[in-house]
């Protein structure tokens, strides 16, 4: 007895019409997968909008559809669970997906129930895909029919043109960090509709996070008709904020952030957003509150984690900024406040944070607390030429003042001439706390780093973060990992830098995890 997709049953072949039947049977299970194959790719939905590079996710971007499933209204809600259908099998979890998809299709009969059938076009052409790579091709077939019924009616057979279709891409995008795919489809649905409010809020969001492109920046009018047309848009509210702060208006931005604040206290992407606001105004302690109120929602984002380890440090320059850091009661303080960045380092890190985000504050940590720390008489002149070479090449990649980098040069050159041939330094760090990890482990030389920082060996913490920097530097087409790494270091890499690999780009973690929300 053999199955028969494509009927759903089994065929029990008798005699030579038996046989002839089941053999019918195969053959329009294989012409099934074959149109399918045709099919699928002109379903408008997420399979085919080219929501990820090599289909990679960040690993944060699952908790925040969440949190938004949480907090946005019904309405909009089917839209998120079709995204976390799409994310959850990407994560091999096809099951899941199918229940997310249950989801949608339930809210937009819900919701939408005089226009159900054009609203659930998305969440049908996921049903297909998703079928499609469970091999239960008849029920993959079924939601293609589906679809092209309702296609149909409008002369087209699996795909069609509305409004509300460019919407439903557009928010996707933009949740994907895809601004300018977002930007275009919003602007198409706008034409039919120009005074629709969600389609004029999705514009004004996804130009704000384009605005820091030069060549893209816009007035503040986009999100104020935004705002005329959706009040209780919150999130709106707080970008126009962080525009008009943009444009030193602060004062007039602030009333928008308060504002929101009050309205939407527990909204994620509100908070995030203002915690930024306050971030920038200096108000450090205020950031670090809001930004620790959303890991109360999302605590798995390492982002969030760093940002506050951001905070931090802030808080420690502005105390060494006073002049008063040498009175005891504020240097056991700026340690206090240095052990606190730390340890939200280290946990932005241990939640999945690709050490590249974090590539600026290391290369500020370098420069201020290694290479610029004045030496003591009893530091070998040896460590003195390399400390100063290091500060040179520091300064040479940050297109810093070539003058700078010249004069630090020239003082570890007349080092140089003063040292003894006996004076060598060991480029290989000490086994402190027994690290077993492998050289090859992920973050291996960042972590070694911070270890010899807390044991208060800057240089020897300098030297595993120029490694690491090296590391991640390695294949950059401008060959910048070469000032971080030896020739034979950069040669025998490459198999290294293959182990423990994030799933996500730089640049795709960054959009997911500072521009949205």
């Amino acid at each position: 007895m053999r199955y028969c997709e494509r009927y759903n049953q089994y065929c029990k072949p008798t005699h030579e019409e038996g046989n002839f039947a089941l053999k019918r049977c195969i053959t329009l299970s294989e012409v099934t997968k074959n149109s399918l194959e045709k099919i699928l790719p002109q379903l408008k939905c997420h399979f085919t909008w080219n929501l990820f590079k090599e289909d990679s996710v960040s690993r944060d971007l699952e908790d925040r559809v969440c949190n938004q499933i949480e907090f946005l209204n019904t309405e909009f809600k089917a839209t998120m669970y079709n995204l976390l259908a799409y994310i959850k099998h990407l994560d091999g979890n096809n099951e899941a997906a199918l229940e997310c998809l249950r989801q949608a299709e339930e809210l937009i009969q819900q919701e939408h129930a005089d226009q159900a059938e054009i609203r659930s076009l998305v969440t049908w052409g996921n049903y297909a895909w998703v079928y499609y790579h469970l091999g239960r091709l008849s029920d993959a077939q079924i939601y293609v029919d589906k679809v092209k019924q309702t296609c149909k009616k409008f002369s087209n057979p699996y795909s069609i043109e509305y409004s509300e279709l460019d919407c439903e891409e557009g928010w996707t995008q933009l949740k994907c960090g895809r601004n300018e795919r977002a930007k275009v489809c919003f602007e198409k649905a706008l034409e039919e509709k120009p005074n629709n409010p969600e389609f004029s809020s999705g514009l004004a969001i996804a130009m704000y996070h384009l605005d820091n492109h030069p060549e893209k920046q816009f007035s503040t009018d986009v999100l104020k008709q935004a705002i005329e047309l959706s009040p209780d848009n919150q999130y709106v509210k707080v970008l126009l904020g962080l525009k008009l702060q943009k444009m030193n208006k602060e004062a007039e931005g602030e009333q928008f952030v308060e504002e929101a604040l009050e309205k939407s206290p527990c909204q994620t992407d509100v908070l995030r957003s203002a915690a930024k606001f306050y971030r920038r105004k200096g108000d450090l302690d205020k950031a670090i509150e809001l930004f620790q109120r959303v890991l109360e929602s999302t605590p798995n984002n390492g982002y969030l984690y760093h940002q506050i380890g951001c905070c931090y440090k802030a808080k420690v320059r502005q105390m060494q900024n006073t002049g008063e850091s040498e009175a005891s009661g504020n240097k056991e303080m700026i340690e206090a406040l240095k052990q606190y960045a730390m340890d939200y380092s280290n946990k932005a890190l241990e939640k999945g944070l690709n050490p590249l985000n974090a590539y600026s504050d290391l290369a500020e940590f370098l420069e201020t607390e290694c290479y610029q720390t004045p030496f003591n008489k009893e530091v070998p002149d040896a460590e003195k030429q390399q400390s100063h070479q290091r500060y040179c090449n520091l300064q040479k990649y940050n297109g810093k003042s070539e003058d700078t980098a010249v004069q630090h040069g020239l003082e570890g050159l007349s080092i140089s001439k003063k040292s003894t041939d006996k004076e060598e330094i060991k480029d290989q760090p000490q086994n402190v706390s027994e690290n077993l990890l492998p050289q090859n482990a992920p973050n291996y030389w960042y972590l070694q780093g911070l270890i010899h920082k807390q044991n208060g060996d800057l240089l020897q913490a300098a030297k595993c973060y120029e490694k690491e920097l090296g590391r991640l530097l390695r294949d950059a087409p401008s060959g910048i990992g070469s000032i971080f790494l030896s020739a034979s270091e950069l040669e025998d890499g490459s198999e290294e830098m293959g182990q423990g690999a994030v799933s996500s780009s730089p640049r795709e973690l960054l959009s997911n995890s500072e521009q949205l929300n």
